[in-house]
């Protein structure tokens, strides 16, 4: 709210009362969902490699770093578009300031962005020679293919961070209680495995049945400790005044309820219960479906979770 102005310096003085409403809104949400899915491709990807030949998955190699590097583009593309002046943005790499989360996860997301890319190049020459020899980039491609391998680990190590750095910056938050780091930290880990196996399910036609097994596998333990998660914050969160205010809002006849349940039901339940129905009997059409409900639902769990603590007055 601004008091008053002064014409000769042009300075506005304002009163600091706290914003009415939602801040952080779709915008926000849409960012965690897509961060989830571009890093969590990485960790499916590692975990499959590391358990099967890669023979056994032989589109993986391409189609996973352009799963990632789509999904991350969608989730700095919707950071800088939420800043009020996007433009700031330059000076977190000009002028960093390593003690704020937000400088050192962009730093950290720019750099993990640009190998995703690397590899990307990479796999796409290698999965489509024809392509290669019409750019006139054969022998070089063949030259750095190895390299591939040799800058995966780091991808890998870098996700980790990019992935939870978002729930470091939630819980900074002041007078959002529910935002609690150690919490937000594993439901981002679980979020990223839960969206990552099901973004690979879509490309995963091709691959051998023990690798489908495994890939229904992780869905289903991330979807199960995901649902776990939600609840032990729902049922057990009245050792705080405020979060218990908080949820009041997905409670019986609270504004989000409905939203809510339907998250859990659609985004976590059922796609648990198809995914383990599916390692017994390979069922392509029913795992893609447990896919589309899983990343369906867990932007609804997290659109819910985003809104409800702001929405609680703080004066």
């Amino acid at each position: 709210m601004i008091e008053h102005g002064i014409n000769a310096t042009h300075a506005v003085v304002t009163l600091d009362v706290p914003l009415p409403g939602i801040i952080w809104g779709w915008m926000i949400t849409l960012n965690m969902w897509a961060k989830s899915i571009g890093t969590g491709v990485v960790f499916v990807a590692a975990f499959l490699w590391y358990r099967h030949n890669k023979d056994e998955m032989p589109n993986m190699r391409w189609t996973m770093p352009l799963i990632s590097f789509i999904a991350l583009n969608v989730f700095l593309l919707f950071t800088l578009v939420d800043l009020h002046q996007p433009y700031r943005m330059i000076n977190i790499f000009l002028h960093p300031h390593w003690t704020s989360a937000i400088t050192v996860g962009a730093w950290m997301a720019s750099l993990f962005t640009g190998l995703i890319m690397v590899m990307m190049l990479i796999g796409g020459f290698d999965a489509f020679p024809d392509f290669r020899k019409n750019c006139g980039v054969a022998k070089t491609v063949r030259g750095i293919s190895p390299f591939y391998e040799k800058i995966f680990p780091f991808v890998v190590f870098l996700a980790i961070p990019v992935t939870m750095y978002t729930a470091i910056i939630m819980a900074e938050s002041s007078a959002r209680e529910l935002w609690q780091a150690p919490t937000e930290v594993m439901q981002m880990m679980w979020a990223a495995l839960m969206a990552g196996s099901a973004a690979m399910i879509f490309v995963s036609d091709k691959w051998s049945k023990e690798a489908r097994r495994d890939l229904a596998l992780i869905l289903a333990i991330a979807t199960f400790f995901s649902f776990i998660m939600y609840m032990g914050e729902y049922f057990f969160s009245f050792k705080s005044s405020e979060a218990e205010a908080t949820l009041a809002y997905v409670h019986s006849g609270g504004a989000y309820n409905t939203e809510f349940w339907f998250g859990m039901a659609l985004g976590f339940i059922a796609p648990f219960f198809l995914a383990v129905s599916n390692m017994k009997s390979d069922n392509k059409t029913l795992l893609r479906f447990a896919a589309i409900l899983a990343l369906v639902g867990l932007y609804m769990a997290k659109d819910v979770w985003l809104k409800i603590p702001q929405m609680l007055p703080l004066s």
